[in-house]
């Protein structure tokens, strides 16, 4: 990275900065917007919606610019302060597509989105939820406990920097990587070969997220031999969240109104639940 932006001019640099910042601030407010249908996609708009407007800023670009609000209305859920390394890797995906539109299929764009989001959390949130958080508080509060005013204010500090540093690095980061290796696939060919496996490594952390956020299982039994649940499980583990996630794309490719949707979702919950068949 270093030897990238050595290379650049004084008004890239200061292009950059501008980028940095802007991912930065606009990382740390992602979840102001947070929906239970596709969490945090209209936070990350936000964040990416600077590169955009600069992209398609002329009057007969409009549509190109819908398409890309639209595309980036995908699910998107990761760690606030590793999210800044994802919007400055689209955004140079972003700038690649308008400047060419024939190297990149528009797709790749989420589904580099989707294979970053598992790793990107499970790294963020164990480190600032899990260390860093923790770490800063427990110091903050032996010394609150003593009637120091040191104590609130060195753990904001101490949550602070690494926070500030991650996400500030990891969005120039992300959007200089993005600008060398992009230049690289694209010249090289590789750029289908690179997406194939994107895509795979997208649907494999969509299929875990279904693994482990939707938790429905049946308590039916037939004496002492035969437990469904098991008998599910032996022939496809998670076969009813599974099956449960498949209802709702279905649903929303009827496009059947969201609010029916978890209406059904409640009240067929509730209703299978007294029955005994789910749980």
């Amino acid at each position: 990275m270093a030897d990238s932006i050595k290379s650049m001019t004084p008004a890239q640099k200061k292009d950059l900065r501008k980028k940095s910042w802007s991912f930065l601030w606009r990382s740390w407010a992602i979840q102001a917007s947070w929906n239970y249908e596709r969490q945090m996609n209209m936070g990350f708009l936000w964040g990416i919606a600077p590169t955009l407007n600069k992209l398609y800023s002329k009057p007969e670009d409009l549509e190109k610019k819908k398409a890309a609000y639209q595309r980036h209305m995908a699910f998107y859920n990761c760690t606030p302060q590793t999210s800044s390394f994802v919007l400055g890797l689209a955004a140079s995906m972003e700038e690649q597509y308008a400047k060419d539109p024939s190297s990149i299929d528009p797709e790749s764009i989420n589904a580099v989105k989707s294979s970053l989001m598992g790793p990107l959390s499970g790294v963020g949130d164990s480190f600032f939820q899990g260390t860093i958080r923790i770490l800063a508080f427990s110091l903050g509060i032996n010394l609150a406990r003593q009637g120091s005013i040191l104590g609130p204010i060195l753990a904001m500090i101490i949550s602070i920097i690494p926070s500030f540093a991650v996400t500030y690095w990891g969005g120039q980061f992300g959007y200089t990587a993005g600008k060398k290796y992009l230049k690289v696939l694209t010249g090289g060919g590789l750029m289908s070969r690179v997406m194939y496996l994107v895509n795979i490594v997208g649907l494999m952390v969509i299929g875990a997220m279904i693994a482990s956020m939707i938790g429905i299982t049946t308590p039916i039994k037939m004496g002492a031999a035969f437990n469904l649940q098991k008998t599910l499980d032996s022939i496809f583990p998670q076969m009813i969240p599974l099956a449960f996630t498949f209802l709702m794309y279905w649903m929303l490719r009827k496009k059947i109104n969201t609010g029916w949707i978890l209406l059904f979702c409640i009240g067929g919950g509730i209703l299978l639940s007294v029955l005994g068949i789910f749980k």
